[in-house]
């Protein structure tokens, strides 16, 4: 299992180009698979991640996740293939929906069928990825495009999924899938089995599945839980994540943070391992001085396990 290490968690001051460009810097540094980004209301990922390519040479580049809506596939292959291009290779594409609270209210947009959505959108974003022609009649999309940009080689797609279709996109149609708030019992029991049997349907080698949760080295585990609760209360409260809240039997998104000492951090990322989990995605928290470095440093050390040596 790979260990990468989530950046731009925050919209404030700090969070400038520089400053992730250095943070991602360091985490190549100390030897971290990935680094991913999300794509919220601050900087854009994939452009961001393509100035942090000039500024690292072999740390994998991932957005979790840039939504679709208000991206067309087209504009999304070209910004993709740019970025591809500028870090030599090394980005991964992942892609969401977002939520129906974000793309109706904020955007403005039709959430009526995003399941159909995202097919479609897969469909029409890996042939542009591959540099293919694209003629495309559908419900959603009606394309007809194409283009080639030097020196890019096509980027993994990735999806987020937790339902039972899109996971079945995603397996179909993608390289694997990346989850938030989702943990262990449900990695295993739902998320892994439904994507890996929808690839090996469709003739594809196993999927990655990057599962991200906060992570917190920490002595003082419920009061770092009560602290993850109130900071990530939203979390519970958007409709598919508390679904797979309730199937992991979880209250809040505390509960299946991955929280405490040591030798509790390295139970709990085995627990990942073994229910199939490809890569984690680290969302480091810190409520102290030095705990966020404390924690990358502990996960640091883990990388020789992870990775199965």
């Amino acid at each position: 299992m790979r260990i990468g290490i989530k950046i731009g968690l925050s919209s404030g001051p700090e969070t400038t180009v520089e400053n992730l460009v250095n943070t991602a810097q360091q985490v190549e540094a100390k030897g971290f698979d990935s680094v991913w980004m999300p794509n919220i209301f601050g900087l854009d990922a994939i452009s961001t991640l393509g100035v942090i390519g000039y500024g690292t040479r072999k740390v994998e580049l991932g957005t979790a996740v840039t939504p679709t809506y208000p991206r067309h596939p087209v504009a999304m292959a070209q910004q993709a293939l740019t970025t591809q291009a500028a870090s030599s290779g090394r980005l991964v594409l992942g892609i969401g929906l977002s939520h129906k609270l974000v793309v109706e209210d904020m955007f403005g947009l039709s959430y009526d069928k995003p399941a159909t959505h995202m097919e479609e959108y897969v469909q029409v974003l890996q042939a542009l990825l591959t540099g293919e022609q694209v003629s495309h009649q559908g419900e959603e999309f009606r394309v007809n495009a194409g283009f080639k940009i030097e020196g890019a080689s096509k980027p993994p797609v990735i999806v987020a999924a937790l339902g039972p279709r899109m996971l079945k996109i995603a397996g179909r149609l993608a390289e694997g899938t990346i989850t938030w708030m989702t943990g262990a019992q449900t990695l295993a029991s739902h998320i892994v089995p439904t994507i890996t049997a929808a690839a090996s349907d469709a003739g594809k080698a196993p999927p990655r599945i990057i599962a991200g949760l906060p992570v917190v080295l920490t002595d003082k585990p419920d009061e770092v839980r009560e602290k993850i609760a109130e900071q990530l209360v939203i979390y519970g409260q958007l409709p598919s994540y508390k679904a797979m809240l309730e199937k992991e039997g979880a209250s809040t998104p505390a509960d299946i943070a991955l929280v405490g000492n040591e030798a509790e951090l390295r139970r709990q990322i085995q627990s990942l391992r073994d229910a199939g989990v490809t890569d984690l995605n680290s969302a480091v928290m810190s409520f102290e001085d030095g705990q966020f470095e404390r924690t990358v440093d502990f996960l640091a050390t883990e990388l020789t396990t992870a990775a199965g040596k």
